[in-house]
């Protein structure tokens, strides 16, 4: 009833979730904003690139380690969880990226959607934190374990934010090591582990926001750093919405 009052040519605003163990969570953080929104989860298990044509934007989620092939980086596979890669997965997102560059789509990447994304822009990743000597990131007696993450007070994230200090979650245990092309750092936690990353230069480009911790699942789901990003990635997708039916309709 309440779609109907928006006219019968009101057409949701799209957005792809890409598979994971915790694919739900994402689902429901998504879905709720708005009654106005519909998921599509993108999966290699079922195998519908196809349906990546119909979104309005797209969220990288966690999950299983990037085999470090992707990044030149083959020797680097015994740090990884030996039963938590999928190259299958790598592959299928990484041309989900490939799309969604080429045809300027908004990007929501977390944990490993930001590890992903920087070995798609040509970065590498830290395979295994403590081996590198820096500190545990990963979960706490089966919990998320938070911590305090320092933002460049003057990165385009930082502007989006609102604020430049806050608490988040931690649930990795690889990260950001070289800067893939294109995007620049801007937040880091107390011992410099990369957690945030945006593009260089955002102006007049399309939405990317790449994040290390987990806003789907964060306690505070009032906090900036939940409800900013959530707000601004489905606003660009709304907007690339109706862009593009200006485009179709011209």
């Amino acid at each position: 009833m309440k779609e109907s009052k928006l006219g019968k040519d009101f057409k949701k605003t799209i957005i792809g979730v890409t598979d994971c163990s915790k694919f739900e969570n994402y689902y429901s953080w998504i879905q709720s904003y708005a009654s106005t929104i519909e998921v599509i989860k993108l999966s290699e298990k079922s195998n519908n690139f196809e349906d990546v044509k119909r979104c309005d934007g797209i969220v990288f989620s966690g999950g299983e380690d990037v085999h470090p092939r992707f990044y030149g980086k083959p020797e680097y596979l015994k740090y990884c969880h030996q039963t938590d890669v999928n190259e299958k997965r790598d592959e299928f997102e990484l041309r989900l990226m490939e799309f969604a560059k080429e045809n300027n789509l908004p990007v929501l990447g977390i944990c490993r959607g930001m590890q992903l994304y920087n070995v798609f822009a040509g970065g590498t990743l830290i395979p295994d934190i403590p081996s590198w000597g820096k500190e545990d990131h990963s979960k706490l007696n089966n919990r998320d374990r938070y911590h305090q993450v320092n933002l460049d007070p003057g990165s385009w994230m930082a502007s989006l934010i609102g604020d430049t200090i806050g608490e988040i979650n931690s649930n990795h245990h690889q990260a950001v090591d070289k800067v893939g092309e294109g995007l620049a750092l801007s937040g880091f936690s107390e011992d410099k582990v990369a957690e945030a990353a945006e593009r260089k230069d955002p102006q007049g480009k399309s939405f990317l926001c790449l994040v290390q911790w987990h806003p789907e699942r964060m306690l505070d789901q009032q906090s900036n750093f939940v409800s900013k990003i959530r707000a601004a990635f489905i606003g660009a997708c709304a907007n690339f919405k109706l862009l593009s039916s200006d485009k179709k309709g011209h």
